[in-house]
């Protein structure tokens, strides 16, 4: 399948012909990757979705390609990751250059038993395209392509939608609106809000090509100054189809429609294949474009009924990898919150903890992110000898390393202050604290404790059923051994009990729980005052 090539039909829907506003229970704007991982989410669980999109086409060129562990974890509970690891490139090791020497490496994942990569990469079409494939499968989600939304009003009780099409415009009413179309979010315009941040004066090249022949193995190499581009950076990595990613460091006053012509491209690509011994291998552009990029995001989420997520709400430089991972976490964490809302089964309130976690979780990866842009492109010489210096020192000594920051790989945000979470009774050892994203671990006979996860809330119980038995709940519970790798992941002895929220989440964990602790944590975490 060509998903570069793929077009949707354009097809009328009787809303168009309805005489008042038809309702939808939830409607999503945007089908990247974000707004399709949120609307198969919500259909999974029961919602009847509408996605529109304004285009009729998925993406062209490979613009997102690095997605990461936890992300390729919500894709399996999506139904559409084992294609693509298939069809992605794996791989956890990085390599760092300073000239021509390489200073250091990385391993993102050192422990074995985990069942996903660290990193797989692959072009975004193909992420789109699995995702479009498995949306079109589910009898509750709707998409209807070339639908452009060009105005919105909302009150207390709905959201009002004009909507444009080619045969003219229409109106559809929304208990909730979810805004996932973009960085330039017409949504967000159509309110009169922004995004603010800081923006970067350099411009880089990105060159997909494809090199037929290169043997390499799959690692992130990424250049401080190399040879073959002095004075600036280059990140070489390889997606699927033999196609390999190189970015190029232009610097301000490049100029984006030259550096993108094949003729100024090829002695970039020939030069970084002299530097690696693969001076003789064919080369094809597949794609290319020249950015700039800026830090920056909404100040607030949400907006009444209309819930921000992925780029329209925040924005990152490319380094790191922390775009559409951290856009699809978002989607993650918004999908199981509208859906119990939707339902009545959980208070309005539990849609600002959307807002509240995924902007901390922002807040961290523009932080992450603009240390690596500042390291990667100092602006000032005080700055670039301070880089150089680290970049020497890291050749030799450990310390220097922790220093370097050539993009700081998209992790997880831990929220430990969310409201949701119910704070310690007892004494653990380890990551998984409430808040913490759910660690994976071998079960044996082919089995991993995040496939064994329910929808909404599990209670993990190490060591035994006496408890389960004793306090039966409608909760799912997992029965796990208090020895072995899940256990030391997650401290536990015989009796401990973790509860864990439907996006994966620790919500709660205890040595030795009752029936009552149990049920106040799942009403804290669904924003009720009360236990159901």
């Amino acid at each position: 399948m060509d998903y570069q090539a793929l077009e949707f039909e354009y097809r009328s829907s009787p809303d168009q012909q309805a005489a008042t506003p038809a309702f939808h229970p939830v409607i999503v704007v945007g089908a990247g990757p974000v707004g399709l991982s949120l609307a198969i989410d919500l259909a999974q669980r029961g919602i009847r979705v509408l996605l529109l999109d304004n285009d009729h086409k998925l993406s062209t060129g490979s613009r997102a390609i690095c997605f990461a562990k936890r992300t390729l974890e919500i894709f399996d509970r999506l139904g559409c990751c084992d294609r693509m690891v298939d069809k992605g490139v794996s791989w956890k090791l990085g390599r760092v250059y300073f000239g021509d020497e390489e200073v250091y490496q990385f391993d993102l994942l050192p422990e074995p038993g985990h069942e996903r990569p660290a990193f797989i990469n692959l072009q975004q079409y193909y992420v789109e395209g699995f995702l479009a494939e498995r949306a079109q499968a589910l009898p509750n989600l709707e998409i209807r392509w070339s639908n452009t939304v060009t105005g919105i009003e909302q009150n207390a009780e709905e959201v009002l939608l004009t909507v444009d099409t080619p045969e003219g415009p229409y109106r559809l009413r929304a208990g909730h609106v979810a805004a996932c179309d973009g960085a330039r979010s017409p949504l967000r315009g159509l309110l009169g809000l922004e995004s603010r941040g800081r923006s970067f004066r350099d411009r880089f090249l990105i060159a997909d090509v494809r090199i037929a022949g290169m043997d390499l193995p799959c690692e992130r190499r990424f250049w401080f100054d190399p040879p073959f581009h002095p004075g600036q950076s280059v990140l070489l990595h390889k997606q699927a189809d033999d196609v390999w990613r190189i970015d190029f460091q232009l610097g301000w006053d490049a100029n984006p429609d030259e550096e993108k012509k094949p003729e100024h491209i090829l002695p970039r690509v020939r030069a970084v294949l002299d530097s690696i011994g693969a001076a003789g291998c064919e080369v094809e552009i597949v794609w290319a474009s020249v950015y700039t990029f800026a830090c920056l995001r909404m100040e607030r989420f949400r907006q009444g009924r209309v819930l921000f997520a992925g780029d329209s709400a925040h924005g990152v430089s490319p380094f790191g990898a922390r775009g559409a991972n951290s856009g699809v976490q978002d989607a993650e964490n918004l999908a199981w919150k509208l859906a119990l809302v939707s339902r009545g089964d959980a208070p309005d309130a539990l849609l600002d903890s959307y807002a509240g976690e995924r902007e901390f979780a922002a807040d961290e990866n523009i932080l992450n992110s603009t240390r690596a842009t500042d390291f990667i492109t100092p602006k000032s010489e005080i700055s670039r000898m301070f880089r150089d210096a680290v970049l020497d020192l890291s050749r030799e000594h450990a310390f220097a390393r922790k220093l370097v920051n050539s993009g700081r790989l998209s992790v997880p945000a831990v929220l430990r202050e969310s409201p949701l979470n119910t704070a310690d009774v007892d004494a653990f050892e380890g990551a998984m604290v409430p808040g913490a994203p759910a660690a994976d671990a071998p079960l044996g006979n082919g089995k991993w404790l995040l496939r064994e996860l329910g929808p909404d809330f599990t209670l993990l119980v190490f060591g035994g059923t006496a408890w389960a038995e004793a306090h039966p709940t409608n909760t799912r519970i997992v029965h796990l051994d208090a020895d072995g790798l899940a256990a030391q992941r997650y401290d536990a002895r015989p009796g401990t009990t973790y509860l864990i929220r439907p996006d994966l989440h620790v919500a709660a964990r205890w040595r030795h729980p009752t029936a009552a602790a149990v049920q106040a944590a799942i009403a804290r975490a669904c924003a009720k005052a009360t236990p159901c």
